[in-house]
């Protein structure tokens, strides 16, 4: 938007040099001189104000050529604008729906692991009573842990997914995340310059 701003300022001031200049030109002088037949010495004070006009008539098309390619650069950066819109919009709408795919696996692991803690209670008291072996009691296990590797995983899924969204819509911020860190503030160092008219250090020392 910024480019647009500049890329219009740009077509303005091309046009500017088809503009007439109105110019003041002032003018003031003193003079003192003598005459060979007296002694008495003359003082004189002339004054002039003049407004000077200057209407630019051609001066090789040059001006118009500039014009033409500072517009067409205007409508470049205006298609540049649409096209970083349409890109964000396709971002924040993979990166939502990336989201929501990780929030249904997380419902859907934690159902696997609930499933999964059950059958191995079931299958623990089988081999109890005999009516399972060790090994079915190890695959059982196994099959929790792989349960809750996928839980994890679904859970580190969605996390990355939140702060995907977050930087696609401009809010992955330290002060939209409430990080403990110190924040640079351009005005605060704007206003720590703005009266050094010499010296080439900065506010820090350096």
């Amino acid at each position: 938007m910024y480019n647009v701003d500049v890329a219009l300022l740009q077509v303005k001031v091309a046009e500017g040099a088809l503009y007439p200049t109105l110019a003041a030109v002032g003018n003031v002088q003193k003079s003192w001189g003598g005459t060979s037949q007296a002694l008495a010495i003359t003082e004189t004070l002339s004054a002039s104000l003049a407004a000077q006009l200057t209407m630019p008539l051609y001066q090789g098309g040059s001006e118009y050529a500039l014009i033409r390619q500072s517009k067409e650069t205007l409508g470049q950066q205006r298609l540049n604008l649409g096209l970083a819109r349409d890109q964000v919009r396709a971002a924040v709408l993979q990166g939502w729906g990336q989201n929501e795919a990780a929030k249904a696996q997380i419902n859907s692991t934690q159902a696997q692991v609930t499933a999964a803690e059950v059958a191995l209670n079931g299958v623990r008291e089988e081999a109890r009573v005999g009516q399972r072996t060790t090994l079915d009691v190890l695959n059982a296990q196994q099959t929790l842990v792989n349960a809750r590797v996928a839980l994890v995983t679904a859970q580190h899924d969605r996390v990355v997914a939140s702060y995907t969204v977050l930087a696609d819509v401009g809010s992955l911020s330290p002060q939209v995340l409430g990080l403990r860190t110190e924040v640079y503030d351009p005005v605060v160092h704007y206003h720590q310059v703005r009266d050094a008219w010499g010296g080439v250090r900065i506010p820090d020392g350096r």
